[in-house]
């Protein structure tokens, strides 16, 4: 089955690298998923009062224990690669670099190993890239992108707003700058922003007392 024209980027005109730049690239996105992973567990195993007060106003250790970021990284990760499997490919590389630091300073640091928790982070990392090569697609053209780009912004909606019969709430501060961060990242025009958020929130609220995704989400 041939995918439809209007379903592929085209708005991608970057020029093809070469192999090294590639692979320079892709190194790069996992020394920052190395780099994000260590800050993380740091900021996990530290007491608050012990962090810098506008860390602890920020809040960094919840915000870095909650995948709304990760997600969110991903996603940018995935719609600038200029190829749906080489976002596959970095997307996986990211993972990779953030869960193999986090859980080996877990273990060769902080001295524990939680089993059960590490393998659902395993998990999302081996689905990471089916995921990745499908979001490249959201900056292109047609109701397929429209579509996965309104299932973007309900997943990070989810993560952002709390949603229920007599309440709404925002999850935090830095959460919102996610959800902002991420219109910003999938818009192509003011009319297809519309659409997809439109479409996006209206999933968000009708699924915000179904748990899709586990305890995750």
């Amino acid at each position: 089955m041939t995918i439809p024209l209007n379903f592929i980027k085209s708005n991608n005109k970057m020029q093809k690298m070469s192999l090294s730049r590639r692979l320079l690239y892709s190194t790069l996105i996992f020394m920052a998923g190395v780099i994000l992973g260590v800050i993380s567990k740091v900021l996990d195993t530290t007491p608050t009062n012990y962090l810098p007060y506008f860390l602890q106003i920020l809040d960094l250790r919840n915000f870095f224990s909650r995948m709304g970021v990760w997600i969110f990284l991903a996603v940018v990760i995935s719609v600038y690669s200029n190829k749906p499997y080489k976002s596959a490919v970095n997307v996986f590389l990211f993972f990779v670099g953030m869960i193999g630091s986090y859980y080996l300073y877990t273990v060769l640091v902080a001295g524990f190993f939680p089993k059960s928790y590490m393998m659902i982070w395993i998990i999302m990392t081996c689905i990471s890239p089916f995921l990745a090569f499908v979001c490249w697609y959201a900056k292109g053209k047609g109701i397929m992108a429209i579509f996965i780009s309104s299932i973007i912004v309900m997943v990070i909606s989810r993560q952002a707003f709390a949603f229920g019969f007599w309440y709404f709430d925002i999850t935090s501060i830095l959460e919102l700058l996610l959800w902002i961060a991420t219109i910003f990242v999938l818009y192509q025009s003011p009319k297809q922003i519309i659409k997809v958020v439109s479409i996006g929130l209206l999933l968000f609220f009708l699924t915000a007392q179904i748990h899709l995704f586990g305890v995750l989400l």
